[in-house]
């Protein structure tokens, strides 16, 4: 059996999902669109198995992004592989009114329907009152009261689901055939479709749905011709009769106690926390405690993985035999598995934060208060939200932006959102703020390793914003946009959904980011320790003569001939081929090579650090990779290779540059073309390049 489940947004619907289905779920695509699905499995207690399908968020069946026409195309084609059997409509019982208007279009597509109707918690306390029994006479349909956040009544819903009859029995809503009669019918018989609103609908929306073919398309705007059919005008005229009728429903139905309408907690908390002036003032207090806490909080745990790393290298380098496989294990696995596994405790606090946030419903009101700033660069209020989910991974980000109907928003969107500092930047500042930042608070409380990353974060977001205005100046177009956001009521975070985030987060970052990194660090390693024949052969002679040993003890002679072995090497000959580039920005031929590895994905910038480090490190002293970076110093100056000036150039560098596969790949899919891809790897690369130039010069 399959079951959609379909809602207005913030009315629960991935709350109830998550309540359906547990841990049972996976996320694949649309049939033919690049629109997510999220399916999960749902034991009922008759024993069979529901797919549970979560179709996007909709106020109505006319779909204003890409994600919403998903709606009514799986609704009403059969052969779509998630169309369902038994649609559950959400309804959020504080506000039935707006929220019955889906369910009378879902109900005249004539599938079996069930209302969940979630959040009477919220309705009782803003005193209505619901005759559940009434309204499901009136409807013809079995209503079933819900919390879904407190999972009550999550069992009546599924006992709901199990029996709902596979013959659609609800009562009829309008009279659709009345709006457009003659077209209706010509629709029905020339196309054979069997239900009138289908009809209706797919003469509203006949040029986007993906289960018509081309000539069938060119027919219904024949026929629209011929019966002189306004689409906006038969829409305003369906919405007025469905209001009629819902009003009539809930005449009967629904009850307010007087004094029902006084402003809510929510409202009034709204008051200060969305304020033109207190409002960015507490975005931003709440930025600063983030920051501070990613730092404060993190250090201990990643001292703890640290120490097992050094004792995992130590304990391998005294069990296993010397030799090349010792060397691969310790200095090309064990080190590009610390670079990932020593930053999860900084990635899960920031996660934690972004799920809090979101939980709460303070995000949306940070949304909100972007939209005028938002405007006047050249995007919307809905931009905000894929730009703060840049802040996580921009690849998800970029795909968010298919709710912003404006295309020239959307492009500006799609091509500033990398620039927003993303979770895989964030160890490769953490490790560089703890090199050069020290270790001291500012008023006795704050971290001043905590107040740089803050400043990274604000100039990737202010960097975005002023690249934005830009694009709005280049790119034409005559469409406007607009703005309709609902914000949902405060509430306190669930802390199982908040783990469950976290956990998912991490497990991604390990997992993806964890295969990459160990990988390249295995390649890395085999270029690191082998090079061509005559540059190997040379080196060993070299500290194989009586002259060289005569004057250096065998400790020094072991590291200069590792540092000498790694320079000739594979790697040390593409980083030198590629360092008179980067040394004007203030980096060697190490760093090159860490630059170049990292185009694949931002985080193996720390792996490649930590096996080149190891590489040519001395096997009798095992470091952690910070205190290698710290101690690296210049081989021909003898000076520090992380200065203020090149670490600092360094982070400015990532924060600019488009390193990672993924987000290009998904910009092309998004945009159908690889022009935009190519100017936004171009743009920011030339960005990244001159801003740490300008950096370290000033610095140095």
């Amino acid at each position: 059996m399959k079951v959609a489940l379909v809602g207005n947004p913030n009315t629960g619907k991935s709350t109830l999902f998550n309540a359906l289905t547990g841990l049972n779920q996976r996320v694949g695509n649309f049939p033919g669109v690049t629109v997510d699905k999220k399916v999960g499995a749902c034991k009922l207690p008759d024993g069979r198995t529901a797919q549970i399908i979560d179709l996007p968020g909709t106020y109505s069946l006319y779909p204003k992004s890409k994600d919403e026409s998903i709606v009514f195309e799986v609704l009403a084609d059969r052969n779509n592989t998630a169309h369902p059997d038994i649609v559950v409509i959400l309804a959020d019982a504080s506000n039935l009114k707006r929220n019955l208007l889906l369910y009378t279009q879902v109900a005249d597509l004539k599938v079996p329907v069930v209302i969940a109707l979630n959040m009477m918690d919220l309705a009782r306390k803003a005193g209505t009152e619901i005759d559940i029994d009434a309204l499901s006479a009136k409807l013809g349909i079995q209503i079933i009261p819900i919390a879904a956040r407190q999972h009550e009544n999550i069992d009546k819903l599924k006992e709901a689901i199990a029996f709902t009859s596979s013959i659609p029995l609800q009562l009829d809503t309008i009279e659709v055939e009345s709006l457009a009669p003659g077209l209706i019918s010509k629709i029905k018989n020339e196309l054979l479709v069997d239900k009138p609103y289908t009809a209706l609908q797919m003469a509203h929306q006949h040029e986007n749905l993906h289960f018509l073919t081309s000539q069938q398309s060119d027919r219904i705007e024949e026929l629209e011709q011929e019966f002189s059919f306004h689409s906006q005008k038969a829409q305003a005229a369906e919405t007025i009769a469905r209001f009629n009728f819902i009003n009539d429903v809930l005449f009967d139905t629904v009850k307010h106690r007087d004094g029902a309408f006084e402003e809510t907690l929510s409202n009034r908390i709204d008051k200060v926390l969305t304020h033109k002036v207190w409002g960015f003032i507490i975005f931003f207090g709440i930025l600063f405690l983030i920051f501070q806490s990613i730092f404060a909080w993190s250090e201990y745990p990643m001292s703890l993985i640290e120490e097992l790393f050094i004792w995992l290298g130590s304990t391998a380098h005294s069990l296993m035999p010397p030799g090349v496989f010792t060397d691969l294990v310790v200095d090309g696995i064990l080190a590009g598995l610390s670079g990932v596994l020593v930053f999860i405790p900084q990635i899960a606090i920031l996660f934690a934060f972004i799920a809090i946030l979101e939980d709460t419903g303070y995000m949306s009101r940070v949304t909100f208060m972007m939209d005028k700033i938002m405007r006047k660069v050249g995007l919307s209020g809905k931009s905000v939200v894929p730009l703060i989910g840049g802040l996580a991974c921009a690849v998800p980000s970029i795909m968010s932006t298919r709710n912003i109907e404006n295309w020239k928003d959307r492009l500006i969107t799609i091509m500033v959102t990398p620039l927003v500092s993303c979770s895989a930047r964030l160890p490769i500042y953490t490790l560089l703020i703890s090199l050069i930042v020290p270790d001291k608070k500012v008023f006795g409380v704050i971290n001043m390793a905590g107040l740089v990353l803050m400043a990274m974060y604000i100039l990737s977001i202010v960097s975005a914003i002023v690249v934005a205005w830009v694009m709005k100046l280049i790119i034409k177009s005559r469409e406007r946009g607009y703005f309709i956001m609902e914000l949902p009521v405060y509430r306190l975070p669930r802390w199982s959904n908040i783990g469950l985030t976290v956990v998912e987060k991490v497990k991604a970052f390990v997992f993806q980011a964890g295969k990459v990194i160990i990988a390249i660090s295995i390649i890395l390693w085999v270029l690191a320790s082998y090079g061509p024949a005559a540059k190997m052969d040379a080196v060993e002679a070299k500290y194989n003569s009586p002259e060289v040993k005569a004057q250096y003890s065998g400790a020094e002679l072991d590291r200069m001939k590792s540092s000498d072995k790694l320079e000739n090497s594979y790697a040390g000959v593409l980083g030198k081929a590629i360092e008179p580039a980067i040394k004007p920005l203030g980096y060697d031929w190490k760093i090159g090579i860490a630059l170049i590895t990292s185009f694949a994905a931002r985080e193996v910038f720390v792996g490649t650090m930590a096996t080149i480090y190891s590489v040519d490190a001395d096997d009798s002293h095992v470091e952690s990779v910070r205190e290698k970076m710290k101690n690296a110093r210049n081989p021909e100056t003898g000076a520090l290779v992380f200065t203020v000036a090149s670490a600092f150039s360094l982070m400015v560098f990532y924060a600019f540059a488009m390193q990672c596969m993924s987000t290009l790949a998904v910009v092309y899919r998004e945009t159908k073309s690889w022009k935009w891809p190519i100017i936004q790897f171009v743009y920011m690369g030339v960005l990244a390049y001159v801003a740490s130039l300008i950096v370290y010069q000033l610095l140095k």
